[in-house]
């Protein structure tokens, strides 16, 4: 953030004239009128060369403005690129005059940038701060899906406080080849570019989003295993598939996920299933897992068990 620049104070009272208490006062001066006229001039000459007061360079600073404005008008067109280039008229006067925003302080943002922020409030090096909404500034920041309460202040003469309050993102959900960040209530409030929302729950398919939490307690139970899902997708709207990191499918029953998952925990904790060369494991018959193999391993399963010559098995 820039520096605040400390006010100059321009002017300030008189020095008195020092008088000692018993000196008679001077003569005054009488001038011939020769003397007069050179006197005169040389006043004169010292005026021209001082600089001009600085409520002159003010007024025809707003004089060309002015000009400038209702030239363009005349230009139909000119005056559309006049604003677009310098910003609005009273901005334009306000910042002349030092009220330009110079410092934008932001705070509580976790994962919205400071260039997100000030594009949503409007914030520009055109604005000026007399002439800053704050109040639309807060209702546009408000209308973002992430912010759930904002605050805008002016502090003249050249600085604005934004406070925000973002929405807790609980989940990260994916549909139709779109990922976005999701609040407690499956409400959709970022769009993930990166991996700020890195490890939190991943829920793909539609209407996953509304049942984040259900998927987040199916994670709970996995314990162990738990770093080891990638994401859990919702088939039908009825039920989850586990998709792990190592890219084995679980498929979980539509009622009773929760003992699905226990009877997994008790086959890895038994026989280390998942360590094998297994594509999917279907708990979804009651009491049953039917484990799918690749085609190696389901080769190999087979020239295992295959009867022997003779027909003895």
């Amino acid at each position: 953030m820039r520096p605040l620049s400390l006010p100059v104070k321009w002017g300030g009272p008189a020095r008195p004239a020092l008088v000692s208490p018993g000196a008679r006062p001077s003569r005054p001066n009488v001038l011939l009128r020769g003397e007069r006229g050179a006197r005169g001039f040389m006043r004169l000459r010292a005026a021209l060369n001082r600089p001009p007061p600085l409520w002159i360079e003010i007024a025809l600073t707003l004089a060309i403005v002015a000009g400038a404005a209702a030239f363009g008008a005349t230009r139909g067109s000119g005056l559309n690129a006049f604003v677009a280039e310098h910003g609005r008229l009273t901005d334009l006067i306000a910042r002349k005059l030092g009220f330009g925003i110079e410092t934008v302080t932001v705070s509580g943002a976790a994962h919205m940038d400071e260039s997100r922020i000030l594009s949503i409030a409007g914030i520009s090096s055109k604005s000026s701060l007399p002439f800053f909404d704050v109040a639309a500034a807060r209702d546009r920041l408000e209308a973002d899906p992430l912010v759930k309460q904002a605050s805008v202040r002016k502090l003249y003469p050249n600085r604005i406080v934004v406070d925000i309050v973002e929405r807790t993102p609980y989940g990260v959900w994916q549909k139709d080849g779109e990922v976005r960040a999701i609040a407690a209530d499956g409400d959709a409030i970022d769009a993930v570019h990166d991996g700020r929302y890195f490890g939190l729950p991943f829920v793909v398919g539609d209407g996953a989003n509304d049942r984040v939490r259900e998927f987040a307690a199916l994670l709970d139970a996995m314990a162990e295993l738990k770093p080891r899902v990638e994401a859990g997708v919702l088939i039908g709207d009825r039920r989850w598939n586990l998709k792990l990191k190592s890219g084995v499918e679980i498929k979980l029953p539509e009622t009773d996920a929760q003992a699905a998952i226990a009877a997994l925990l008790r086959l890895e904790r038994q026989s280390r299933i998942l360590e094998r060369d297994v594509l999917a494991l279907d708990f979804r018959a009651p009491g049953r897992v039917f484990v799918r193999l690749s085609q190696e391993a389901a080769g190999a399963w087979a020239d295992a068990h295959a009867p022997k010559k003779g027909g003895q098995p």
